[in-house]
C-alpha cells in the first residue's frame, strides 16, 4: 500500500543514484526521464546538503533526454540513442551512466541494448534501473554501487593489498558531512597504516573503483546499508564486510572502531598507538571547554547513521540527555531496527533515549511535542519550524539541509567531535 509523507527527509531512488554517480570524478549521468527529473533531483539531493552541487555536472549540464507523450507511445531507445552519442562526442568523461527515470521504467524502454551499442564502441557507457519509484535515495545509493559493482569493479588477478580497505556506507551529499567525514575516517585509517579507496572522495574515479577488488576488507560506516553489496563483494571478490553503525564520533566510539579495524586488519599496535595519541590531542581541547554549555535535555531527528553516532556521543561524552531519538530513514529489516536500538538503548554512561521511525513530518512534530522537557531540537531544516514554534533551541546536523553551507566540515571522529562541539554551541 503507498504512504504519503508530508516533508520528506529523502529523494526518490533517481536522485539517490544520481548523487552517488556525480561524486566520482569524471562520471557523467546521462538520464532518460521526463523533463524536471534532472533539475529535481540535483537540486534535492545535492543542494539541500550542505547547498553544494556535484563539481563535475550539475542540473541542466546533465544530459537528459526530457521524455514526452511522444516517447511513451512510440518509445525513446531512439531518442536516448541520439543523446549518447552526442554526449559521448561532447562531453569528457571517463565513464557515463545512464539513469533511468519513472517515465522509462513504466513502458520498460530497453536500456541496456542502447548502451551495450556504444561500449562496443569503446565508449564506457552503462544503463542504470533507477527509476524514482523504485524507492528512496538510500535505494538509490545501493543501485548505484551495484551498478559499480556490475560493471566497473574487475577481479584482481594479483591478488589481495592486505593494507587496502574500502570504505563505504555514507551517502555522497545525502550526509551533509559525507566529504568531511570520508576525510577524518581516511585520516585515521591512514595513520593506522591502512591505504583507504572511498569510490567518492578525494578526487578518486573510475581506476580507483577498478581495483577495490584488491582491498583486504569492506568498512561499512551503516547499521543497515549495502547488506546485499556486501554479499556480492564476498561472493564475487572474496572480500568480507566490517560493518559499523554510523561513522564513529567522539573519543570513544572511535577507539572502539579503530580497535576493531586493527585487529581485522591485523594492525591492532598501530591502531592504539593511533587511540592513545588522538585522545590526548582531543581531551586536551575538551577540558576546556567543559562547562561553557549547560547541560541539556535534547531530541534529535535524522537517518541512523547520524542520529546513532551523534546520540552516543552527546549522551556519553558530553553529559547531555537525549530524550527522543526519530529515525527517518527507511528501515524495514527487524535485524537493523534491533542493531539500531542496541546502539541507542546500551549506552555507557547516559541515559537512552525512546527510539521511533518515522520519515512523515506530521508524524515527527506529535512525537516531539511529547518531550517538552527537551530544550534543544537537533534534526533538519524540516525539524527548525516546529523547534521555533515551541521557544526550543535548534541545531541543523542532518538532511535536509538548506541553511548551513558545509564544505568539508566533519561530524566524525576525534576532531569532528570538537568541531560538532563547536557548532552546537555557535547555534544556541
Amino acid at each position: 500500500m503507498s504512504v504519503i509523507l508530508e516533508n520528506p527527509h529523502g529523494n526518490c531512488a533517481l536522485g539517490g543514484a544520481n548523487a552517488a554517480l556525480t561524486a566520482i570524478k569524471r562520471v557523467i549521468p546521462i538520464y532518460h526521464s521526463g523533463p524536471g527529473c534532472c533539475m529535481q533531483t540535483t537540486a534535492g539531493e545535492a543542494s539541500q546538503a550542505g547547498v553544494r552541487l556535484p563539481p563535475y555536472v550539475q542540473y541542466t549540464s546533465i544530459p537528459c533526454t526530457n521524455m514526452t507523450e511522444r516517447d511513451v507511445v512510440l518509445g525513446g531507445a531512439g531518442k536516448l540513442d541520439k543523446h549518447i552519442a552526442a554526449a559521448v562526442e561532447i562531453l569528457d568523461a571517463d565513464a557515463f551512466f545512464i539513469l533511468t527515470g519513472c517515465t522509462a521504467g513504466i513502458i520498460g524502454d530497453d536500456v541496456e541494448s542502447v548502451a551495450k551499442k556504444y561500449r562496443a564502441l569503446g565508449h564506457k557507457v552503462y544503463a542504470v534501473n533507477s527509476s524514482g519509484f523504485l524507492g528512496d535515495g538510500a535505494l538509490g545509493y545501493e543501485i548505484a554501487m551495484r551498478a559499480l559493482i556490475d560493471n566497473i569493479i574487475e577481479p584482481n588477478p594479483a591478488g589481495k593489498n592486505p593494507r587496502l580497505v574500502n570504505l563505504l556506507g555514507i551517502m555522497p551529499y545525502h550526509d551533509p558531512y559525507w566529504e568531511g567525514n570520508l576525510e577524518e575516517i581516511t585520516r585515521l585509517l591512514n595513520a593506522v597504516g591502512l591505504e583507504v579507496n572511498t569510490f567518492f572522495s578525494h578526487g578518486q574515479g573510475i581506476k580507483d573503483i577498478e581495483r577495490a577488488s584488491s582491498a583486504a576488507f569492506n568498512i561499512v560506516l551503516s547499521p543497515w546499508l549495502l547488506k546485499s553489496a556486501s554479499e556480492e563483494f564476498e561472493k564475487r571478490f572474496g572480500i568480507p564486510t566490517l560493518r559499523f553503525e554510523g561513522a564513529p564520533l567522539g573519543a570513544l566510539d572511535t577507539a572502539e572502531f579503530l580497535s576493531a579495524v586493527g585487529e581485522k586488519a591485523g594492525l591492532s599496535d598501530a591502531a592504539q598507538k593511533v587511540i592513545e595519541s588522538e585522545e590526548e590531542y582531543f581531551y586536551r581541547y575538551l577540558e576546556t571547554g567543559i562547562g561553557v554549555q549547560n547541560w541539556r535535555r535534547f531530541s534529535i531527528v535524522g537517518e541512523s547513521q547520524n542520529v546513532v553516532p551523534i546520540t552516543r556521543f552527546l549522551a556519553d561524552e558530553y553529559g547531555f540527555t537525549p530524550e527522543a531519538a526519530v529515525i527517518t530513514d527507511s528501515v524495514f529489516r527487524p535485524a537493523d531496527r534491533e542493531r539500531i536500538d542496541r546502539r541507542l538503548k546500551e549506552l555507557r554512561y547516559g541515559s537512552p533515549p525512546d527510539v521511533f521511525y518515522t520519515g512523515d513530518q506530521w508524524e515527527i512534530n506529535g512525537i516531539l511535542g511529547k518531550y517538552p522537557e527537551a530544550v534543544l531540537v537537533i534534526g533538519s531544516t524540516n525539524e527548525r519550524e516546529f523547534a521555533m514554534k515551541h521557544g526550543m533551541q535548534f541545531f541543523v546536523a542532518t538532511y535536509p539541509n538548506t541553511e548551513r553551507l558545509i564544505y568539508n566540515r566533519s561530524c566524525a571522529g576525534y576532531r569532528g567531535a570538537l568541531t560538532l562541539i563547536e557548532d552546537i554551541y555557535s547555534n544556541l
